[in-house]
């Protein structure tokens, strides 16, 4: 089966490829934001420390989110595959989750970008009415993603591991997009 990263900006439809894709094939779909916004709605610990980073638009630390995933990845329903969404999220993260695969003996198939204009990423989460989602934390949360995200869609392409998507066209669209990108 298929073993994914989804990569793109927020609000570029990660997660609902991700999500859709995950029930088709029937693998976890592994979301670091839902797995931290539900930590953030029980007042965990770790929930109580991402939330004042959440709050200002910027990311939640590497250690945080590499806890979570590492436990994640290490439960029996993610043998046949798994679809991570919004981890890796920088350099530093996407070698240590090389390591982390080595170890547990297996590897990253392909990395998907959703490539969408900024002015359409902010009108979609506008529409979403989170309460984090004010157009200028929206337009900080696009400024941390260039800065810090950005460069892993490079360390993809150079592994060739990359398939770029034009995620501004119809669900079904970069659906389809995404399965001929990776044979499926």
């Amino acid at each position: 089966m298929a073993r994914l990263i989804f990569l793109g900006p927020p609000g570029s439809g990660k997660g609902t490829q991700a999500g859709n894709l995950a029930k088709t094939w029937q693998i976890p779909h592994i979301s670091t934001g839902e797995i931290l916004r539900t930590a953030v709605t029980q007042q965990t610990p770790l929930g109580q420390k991402a939330q004042s980073y959440m709050d200002r638009g910027e990311l939640v630390p590497d250690r945080l989110v590499l806890d979570l995933v590492q436990e994640r990845l290490h439960q029996s329903d993610t043998e046949p595959g798994w679809i991570l969404d919004g981890f890796p999220r920088n350099v530093a993260q996407a070698e240590a989750l090389d390591r982390m695969l080595s170890d547990i003996h297996q590897h990253c198939d392909a990395a998907i970008n959703l490539e969408v204009p900024d002015e359409v990423i902010v009108q979609r989460m506008l529409a979403r009415g989170r309460k984090d989602d004010n157009e200028e934390t929206i337009r900080r949360r696009l400024e941390v993603y260039r800065d810090e995200t950005a460069p892993l869609v490079d360390f993809y392409h150079q592994r060739q591991q990359l398939a770029s998507i034009n995620g501004n066209q119809s669900m079904e669209a970069v659906t389809s997009a995404i399965q001929q990108a990776i044979g499926a």
